[in-house]
């Protein structure tokens, strides 16, 4: 009797229970595509679908704990295996680009003819990898899951009727999402850091494309402790740890961290205070230093190498950090100095996605 009693009442719960919103990104992937006249560029040949294991030396190797120093002979291995999948990265990130700056669908189809060929040959699936192996698929699930959902959420809507071939792209970007998950779940607490940021924020974005909570989910946890490490002068400690570069993987830090904040602002959950408001003690630390390197100097006890900081694009974490907080008159002249600010591995031209009105 219990039984049916408590049947009955689950019954009548999913009945009357509301349904979950369905996750969406910020407003900015919402863009119309500006139509040009004219044809789309012949599509590039495909890049080789990446199936091979991932084993990947890393640019750092032998350089010890503080993996600081560079290593030319383990680059040009990095860039040989990996190049493939940087192709893929940047390509789809250039197409989507172009769609939304022309309007010509022949964008569309090259972006779709690239990702059908990938999910098709079940690409980036192997479970046997190397720490930049498995970095590599987070760096690229990331990349190609925030310029797809540019296309997916446009308002001029390039992926209706074209269902047969958006199922298994994103049914494949779904069992990346899992895989990368099961990559990074359970890291060592204490060894927790950028890399960490960068998986949640490419299952976050892969997380919109499929639907899924779980993985939403997921990445708000890593968020909330990645922002629990920030400590009350707004370090990270285990960035500091990469000694002449703890500049530079703090500022590396904060695109995957803005990102996730500002995804996570767009379906009703607000971490801009989490930690005492953690991020703005990071922001801060990090604008201090870019002008007063010696800040992070006598931190560490060691000059810091800026050259990973002069690259396009590395200060794009401003734009979300500025659509969420309210910057200083001198934080806002900083960002707008480097406007426009595009990195694929954020998911192309964030000025645009973060450039409309705030709240």
């Amino acid at each position: 009797m219990r039984h049916s009693h408590w049947a009955a009442f689950g019954a009548a719960f999913l009945l009357t229970a509301p349904a979950v919103a369905q996750l969406r990104p910020p407003e900015g992937y919402y863009a119309e595509a500006t139509v040009k006249q004219g044809d789309a560029e012949r599509c590039p040949e495909t890049p080789k679908p990446y199936t091979g294991d991932l084993l990947i030396p890393s640019k750092y190797e032998g350089s010890g704990k503080a993996r600081d120093k560079f290593n030319a002979d383990s680059y040009k291995r990095y860039k040989q295996l990996s190049a493939d999948i940087n192709e893929l990265e940047k390509g789809v990130n250039k197409q989507v680009a172009a769609y939304l700056r022309l309007g010509r669908p022949g964008y569309v189809d090259c972006t779709l003819t690239w990702l059908d060929s990938w999910a098709k040959a079940q690409a980036l699936l192997s479970t046997t990898y190397t720490h930049t192996g498995k970095s590599m698929r987070k760096w690229a699930l990331g990349s190609v899951s925030s310029a797809y959902l540019r296309l997916k959420y446009s308002r001029s809507r390039p992926l209706q009727g074209r269902e047969a071939q958006t199922r298994p792209i994103e049914a494949w970007l779904g069992q990346v999402a899992d895989q990368v998950v099961v990559d990074w779940r359970d890291q060592p607490r204490d060894r927790l850091n950028n890399h960490q940021y960068w998986a949640a924020w490419a299952v976050m974005a892969a997380s919109v494309v499929v639907d899924r909570r779980d993985l939403f989910d997921w990445s708000v946890a890593q968020f909330r402790f990645g922002a629990s490490q920030v400590n009350a002068d707004g370090y990270l400690p285990n960035e500091l740890g990469r000694d002449t570069r703890a500049l530079a993987y703090h500022n590396y830090a904060m695109g995957p961290l803005m990102m996730i904040a500002a995804f996570a602002q767009a379906n009703g959950v607000d971490l801009r205070e989490e930690n005492q408001g953690a991020m703005r003690r990071l922001a801060g630390r990090i604008e201090e230093g870019i002008k007063d390197p010696g800040t992070f100097e006598r931190k560490t006890g060691y000059k810091q190498k800026m050259e990973d900081l002069d690259e396009d694009g590395k200060f794009a974490w401003l734009e979300p950090y500025c659509a969420l907080y309210n910057c200083s008159a001198q934080t806002n002249r900083w960002r707008q100095s480097a406007e426009p600010m595009k990195t694929y591995r954020l998911g192309g031209d964030i000025t645009q996605l973060f450039a409309g009105p705030k709240d």
